[in-house]
C-alpha cells in the first residue's frame, strides 16, 4: 500500500478521481467512455481533460443572446438606435460576447449597423454550448463560413489570400472567382480573440465577470 503523501499515492488518488469523472460522463451520455489516447497523458492532464468533458456534457445549450440579456446586457432592436448609439452598443456587445467565450471573425464587409442586425437577428439567437467560466473554451462566429454561394463569394472576394484563391480555383473550376477587393470596413483587427483576451483579463477577473453574465437560474 503506497504511503500517504507519497508521489505514488497522489497518482493513485488522481486515477481514482479520473475513474469517478468517467463514470459521471458515462451516466450523462449513456455510453461507455473511450480513452482515445488519454491514457498516455500525465494523470493531472488527463484529469483536467475529463473535467472539461464532464463540464461540456453538463452544459445545456443556450443562445448567447439569452445569456447576455439574463446577465444584464441590454440589447435594443437595431431600429431603436441611431448610428452613434448603435456603434457604441455594438462594441459593448462584442466584448460581452468575448466574456462568454464567443468570438467574431470576417466582419469587415459589414457596416456597424449590418453587423449588429446580423448578430441581433440571427447569429446570437442560435443555441450553443457555452462555458463562460472556462477561459480555454471558445465559440467562433464567422459570417462567411456557411458554405452558401453568397458567403463563398464574400470569402473569396474579401478574405481569401492568393494561395487560397488559387487552390479554390483548382478544386472547384466551375466556380467564378471574384477579383480580390479590400473590404469596405476595418474592424477585424480590433476584435477580441481568445489569446489576446485571456492575456488582457486575469483569470480571477475573467471568472468573476463571467459569473455575472451567466444565465440566472430559472425554476424547472
Amino acid at each position: 500500500m503506497p504511503r500517504k503523501g507519497s508521489k505514488h499515492a497522489e497518482e493513485e488518488d488522481t486515477r481514482s478521481r479520473i475513474r469517478k469523472l468517467k463514470k459521471k460522463v458515462e451516466a450523462l451520455t449513456g455510453k461507455p467512455m473511450v480513452s482515445a489516447g488519454t491514457d498516455d497523458l500525465p494523470p493531472e492532464i488527463e484529469e483536467q481533460f475529463w473535467e472539461q468533458v464532464l463540464e461540456f456534457e453538463q452544459t445545456k445549450p443556450v443562445s448567447p443572446f439569452e445569456m447576455l440579456v439574463n446577465g444584464g446586457t441590454t440589447l435594443p432592436p437595431p431600429d431603436q438606435l441611431d448610428d452613434e448609439q448603435l456603434s457604441a452598443k455594438l462594441w459593448e456587445l462584442i466584448h460581452g460576447m468575448a466574456l462568454l467565450g464567443v468570438y467574431l471573425h470576417s466582419t469587415n464587409h459589414f457596416s456597424d449597423r449590418e453587423l449588429y442586425e446580423y448578430l441581433w437577428k440571427e447569429a446570437l439567437r442560435e443555441t450553443a454550448f457555452l462555458q463562460p467560466s472556462n477561459p480555454d473554451f471558445a465559440c467562433h462566429i464567422d459570417p462567411v463560413s456557411s458554405g452558401s454561394a453568397e458567403d463563398t463569394f464574400l470569402y473569396l472576394k474579401y478574405y481569401a489570400d492568393e494561395e487560397s484563391r488559387r487552390r479554390w480555383a483548382n478544386e472547384f473550376p466551375e466556380d467564378v472567382i471574384p477579383e480580390h477587393a479590400d473590404p469596405p470596413f476595418d474592424r477585424d483587427r480590433h476584435l477580441p480573440d481568445p489569446e489576446r483576451f485571456r492575456t488582457a483579463v486575469s483569470s480571477s477577473g475573467f471568472k468573476a465577470t463571467a459569473r455575472r453574465i451567466s444565465p440566472k437560474p430559472r425554476p424547472c
